[in-house]
Order: C-alpha cells, then structure tokens, then sequence
C-alpha cells in the first residue's frame, strides 16, 4: 500500500510548482518565446569587408581547409553559445608594433636630441637592453615590426597573444644575428643583410610557435653604441674612414701611375730598339765598307795608301782658314819662295820675292 501511494504523494508535492509554472507560461509565454528568439539569434555575425570570420564549434574549429574555415564579409550563420563559439579577424590589415628591449630609454631620447649624455649615462646591463656583436662589440637596437594576420584560425583560437610572441621572436632572431656580424659592418653596409636575415628568422621562430602571423617588414630606428661609449666609437669610425679614404688615394694614383709608368716603360723600349737597329745598321755599313777597303787594299794598295793619306789629311786641317799644298822640295831645297797662309781661298798658291 505504500509503494503505490508514492506517486500520488509527489504528484501532490509537484502540483503547487507546477500550477506556479503553468500560470508563469499563460502570462509570460511571448515573452519566453522571444528569448528563445534572441538567444537563438545570438549565433548571427555580421562580418565587416576587411575581416574574416571564424567557427569554434565544441572547440574545433568548422572546416577542413584554411579556405573552408575563413567565411567572407556578411551575414555568419553559427549556434549560440556555448555551442558555437564566432570570431573575427581583420587579415587585410597591417599592424605595427614598437620593440625596443633591447635599448633604453636614455640611449633612445640621446639619439632623438642629437646628442649623447656620457657623464650622467651608463649602461645596466640588468635593466637595460642590448646585443653583442660577433667581434665582441656591444650594440643597442631600437625596431618597429610591421604584421598581418596569414592564419585567421591560428591565431584568433590557438595562437598566444600577437604583440609578446612578435616581440619575442624578433628580439631573439636580432641578437642571434648581431652575434654573426661585426661591429664596423653593422653600422656600415651590412645594415640590409642583417634586416633580411633576422626577418626571416623572425619569421621561421613564429611559424615554429603558431601564431598564425606574418611579419611584413622590420624598420630600425635606432642602431648604434651605447650613449656612454658614443665618442670611442665616433674615434673608432672616423679612424677607419680616414684609412678608407686614404686607401682609395692611394688605389686612385696606382691606378693613374701604373698606366704612366707601363707607358714610359714601352716608349723607353721602342727607343732602345729603335738605336739599337740603327747602331747595328750603321757597325754593318763601317763593316761592309771596311770589307770592301780591304778587298781594294789587297787589289792597289799603293792606290788605297794614299787615298786613306789624303782622307786623313783633309780631315784633319778642314777647319783650317787657307790651306795651300807644298810639294816635296827639290833636291837643293827650295830659293826665293815662301808659303803665304792668309784668308781661306780655294787653293794655295805660291808667291816670290818680287810679288811680295
């Protein structure tokens, strides 16, 4: 008897409760309804022209492809919560963050004012930022890191937070490439090559993270020694620019010289050459000649003796004023006569006493 009187006691038990909700249901069933509505429409997005829209549904995300996943600009059509779960992203959009751990803000405002504070600066290397160059020179970097959005899905459910994992991961691809530089090329011409691979280590690390981010571009602001060592550094450029500029003087005259001197050189050549062949021609010509005055000697040589005599003689008196010829004297000498030698004339003559 017991067992069946149970259910007519819980019946009686309900049946306040339950006329307390039939009563609730006359007098506020629209408005219940239109909770339902509201709530069912909770699950509605509108999504704007440079976002994309994402699904979570039970903590996956709808769509087996990246191109399924992402839903264009309008309406998105999901289940309200905690069903579904709607995000939206904006991927056509470029943000920027500033990074600067690894300087400080004295060196920053130093820069900015154009002038540097050593006897009231120093540097913390607890509190303050910097990295260390390959030839053990230390170097304090102020970046801007510009960023997109390349995986929606990614980065709005899984991924850490955008600005400490970029920041992060840039700091940390900088100094490993600082450590693979020198000082001097750092702050000279190496600035492109040390943008380009720290980006794309920058990016390797937040692919290796899943951030569902891509860096765009990394601007440095600020790259230089710290404040408290600004004007050893200065001292050490300016040494190595002086040396560079004497180097390319130095190369520049080479290049000048050497062209002048090679020219010279080939000039001084052809000259020797050029007196060479003329001596040769001229101690062939005497030796011909000479062959041919002894092939003649050996033929007359009474005739060749007195050739070379009357040469000879010629030679020696042809600055001579007159010359006149005196044949042998006769066997009892020579009476009356005398040799006049005045102005040159074509001939010598003889002259007596009674011309005189």
């Amino acid at each position: 008897m017991r067992k069946k009187a149970l259910p007519s006691e819980i019946g009686q038990l309900a049946s306040p409760v339950l006329r307390i909700v039939d009563g609730a249901w006359q007098r506020m069933h629209w408005w219940i309804v239109l909770m339902a509505l509201l709530y069912a429409a909770s699950g509605i997005t509108v999504v704007r022209p440079d976002e994309v829209g994402l699904i979570l549904r039970w903590g996956r995300v709808v769509g087996d492809t990246p191109a399924l996943q992402a839903h264009g600009p309008g309406l998105l059509f999901a289940f309200p919560r905690p069903i579904d779960r709607v995000g939206t992203v904006q991927v056509k959009k470029v943000s920027e963050v500033r990074i600067d751990t690894l300087t400080s803000s004295v060196a920053t405002l130093d820069d900015e004012e154009g002038s540097a504070a050593p006897d009231t600066y120093s540097l913390d290397p607890i509190t303050q930022g910097f990295a260390v160059t390959g030839d053990h020179n230390i170097v304090q970097v102020e970046m801007v890191a510009r960023y997109r959005v390349r995986d929606p899905a990614l980065w709005v459910f899984y991924g850490p937070k955008s600005e400490d994992v970029l920041r992060a991961e840039v700091t940390a691809a900088m100094i490993r490439t600082l450590g693979e530089m020198g000082v001097d090329r750092v702050l000279a011409e190496g600035r492109k090559d040390l943008i380009t691979v720290a980006t794309r280590r920058a990016q390797a690390g937040l692919d290796a993270c899943h951030s569902g981010l891509e860096l765009s571009s990394l601007e440095l602001t600020h790259l230089g020694p710290p404040a408290a060592l600004a004007s050893e550094f200065d001292a050490v450029q300016s040494a190595f620019i002086g040396a560079e500029t004497l180097k390319k003087v130095a190369q520049s005259y080479g290049e000048s010289a050497i062209p002048q001197a090679q020219s010279d050189s080939d000039t001084a050549i052809q000259r020797a050459h050029a007196e060479s062949a003329r001596l040769i021609a001229d101690a062939n010509g005497e030796a011909a000649a000479f062959r041919a005055l002894a092939k003649e000697y050996r033929t007359n040589p009474a005739v060749v003796r007195e050739r070379l005599y009357r040469d000879a003689v010629e030679t020696a008196i042809r600055g001579a004023g007159k010359v006149q010829w005196v044949p042998p004297p006769p066997p009892g000498g020579y009476k009356g006569f005398r040799i006049s030698i005045g102005p040159a004339t074509p001939a010598g003559r003889f002259v007596d006493d009674d011309e005189r």
